[in-house]
């Protein structure tokens, strides 16, 4: 029997409920979102739920729409064990990815996360470049990352390939695991459940669900081998879900991620770079492109080999993917507020010559 609390509810969420809203809804977390299909717990009690209209309609983008790990007010129906969403509380914080498809939109993935565990493994998913996408992603979101190095049991060593993740990290913790062998799961039991609500993150066949199992205990998620002719992993979560534990912590497991696009990564490229950023601020001319300015510390620092080239080469190419993805976003708000005057100046045309008629 769980409580709200063990679920993360706190003063933050506590805050923003009113006396009224208190006494015709019931506080509850999004535990499992699939195609506008939602359960929430109300701690004791799951609900099979659904959006109020008026909630649907006043979502103006799908990043309004509540996801796993949102607290919602809803109203409860006992006779047939479902429940409405009547309203969506702010959230503590968020990641969110540029959405897939030409609308360029953002996508909330999970909400209201503490600590974000990156997952990667010991075969040809390890893929430096993607991790730097999902550092610049989760300092974004206001979490906190921890780089698993996962499937320890088919590599011996080890240390050559956390020597190239530390290379890139910046700092964050580096823990290696083996759900087959058992290394590690006792620290990932430890960060868990000290680390509020803490979501798996990374591509399909990193073993995600093999962790989350050996964390709860129980096989609840399904396990499908990666694919022998090239490594690859095969989707075996195809929606995103919560789990409290019963010795305290929240998981959250996501469905593995093909494409990852930012979202507004000012704040995350910063902090996942602060080498580069370190180095550009030493720089002779504070507009350095670092392509061969006098005076260049970025420059002198690829010479020196304390930069690697690929590095450099990664920061420029986020850098340009974000400044992009803004601008695509910023010209699609600015056409659709366009569309909106001209929907309202033809209403307001007809009216007019409804009333001189």
């Amino acid at each position: 029997m769980h409580t709200l609390d063990d679920f993360g509810w706190s003063s933050f969420f506590e805050g923003q409920v009113t006396d009224d809203e208190r006494a015709r809804w019931t506080p509850g977390r999004v535990v499992w979102e699939g195609r506008e299909r939602y359960r929430v717990s109300t701690g004791h009690t799951e609900w099979e739920s659904r959006l109020a209209g008026r909630l649907r309609h006043a979502a103006a983008t799908r990043a309004d729409r509540p996801v796993v790990g949102d607290w919602v007010l809803t109203a409860v129906h006992p006779d047939n064990g479902g429940a409405t969403i009547h309203r969506l509380l702010a959230r503590r914080s968020r990641f969110a990815r540029a959405a897939a498809g030409r609308a360029t939109e953002e996508q909330v993935v999970a909400a209201n996360v503490d600590t974000v565990l990156l997952v990667t493994s010991f075969n040809d998913d390890f893929n430096l470049r993607r991790v730097e996408r999902y550092l610049a992603l989760t300092w974004e979101s206001g979490a906190n990352p921890v780089v698993v190095l996962n499937k320890a049991d088919l590599s011996a060593d080890h240390a050559t390939w956390r020597a190239e993740m530390e290379a890139v990290s910046q700092g964050v913790p580096i823990l290696v695991t083996s759900a087959q062998r058992g290394d590690g799961l006792a620290e990932l039991h430890a960060i868990v459940r000290t680390g509020g609500t803490t979501a798996f993150l990374g591509s399909s066949g990193v073993g995600k669900s093999t962790l989350i199992n050996a964390l709860l205990g129980d096989s609840r998620q399904e396990i499908l081998p990666i694919r022998e002719r090239d490594d690859r992993g095969r989707h075996s979560t195809s929606a995103r879900q919560l789990f409290c534990l019963t010795g305290g912590g929240v998981l959250i497991d996501t469905p593995g991620m093909r494409e990852l696009q930012l979202w507004n990564a000012d704040a995350g490229l910063a902090h996942t770079f602060a080498d580069v950023q370190t180095l550009a601020a030493a720089c002779r001319f504070r507009d350095c492109s670092h392509g061969g300015e006098p005076g260049c510390a970025v420059a002198a620092a690829l010479e020196r080999g304390e930069l690697p080239a690929d590095r450099l080469d990664s920061y420029r190419r986020l850098l340009r993917e974000d400044a992009f993805l803004r601008s695509r976003h910023d010209e699609g708000a600015r056409l659709k507020r366009t569309r909106e005057a001209k929907q309202i100046a033809r209403a307001v045309r007809l009216q007019y010559k409804l009333r001189r008629r």
